[in-house]
């Protein structure tokens, strides 16, 4: 299985298969930022109070509790994370002060880098280029493994800079 599980940001892969990896990721990322804008602009017209019925309630503590403490870096980490549920994201932001165009910024081009990826390994499937795509799943990989064994180094990065 390819470094992509989640629908929404499968579509980067299925994007750089069909179109290739430029217009793949184009066509992906403009679409990827609509759907979050439309989230936002949902949670935003119906507020916290009907987000908080539609978010399973952990999920929602945890959003609040990154949000509070760890700022607007954690948050771009969030968008920059492939997998984590950026649905619910937006539709909580939606429910909060941050601005729309800080918002549309950390969204549009926070998935970017994934995005990218997506799009290359597509294109890599489609043109039938097996090593390439083996060789990008890895280093893939390797980046996550690498984040996830430094997160608390990551974490205290982000809050560090998020103070300044």
């Amino acid at each position: 299985m390819i470094f992509a599980p989640v629908p929404g940001e499968i579509s980067g892969f299925v994007g750089g298969y069909v179109f290739g990896a430029t217009w793949g990721f184009i066509y992906s990322s403009v679409g990827l930022a609509a759907g979050s804008a439309i989230n936002f602009g949902i949670g935003r017209a119906l507020g916290f109070r009907f987000i908080r019925k539609i978010i399973p309630p952990e999920k929602l503590e945890k959003f609040d509790r990154f949000f509070t403490h760890q700022g607007v870096i954690v948050l771009l980490s969030m968008f920059l994370f492939p997998g984590f549920p950026k649905d619910y994201l937006s539709l909580f932001l939606g429910a909060t002060a941050l601005p729309f165009k800080l918002f549309i910024l950390l969204a549009g081009f926070g998935r970017m880098p994934g995005t990218l990826m997506l799009s290359v390994q597509g294109e890599f499937l489609s043109a039938k280029k097996y090593g390439l795509l083996a060789g990008v799943v890895l280093v893939s990989l390797m980046v996550v493994v690498i984040a996830v064994k430094y997160r608390n180094v990551l974490y205290r990065w982000a809050e560090a800079n998020n103070k300044k």
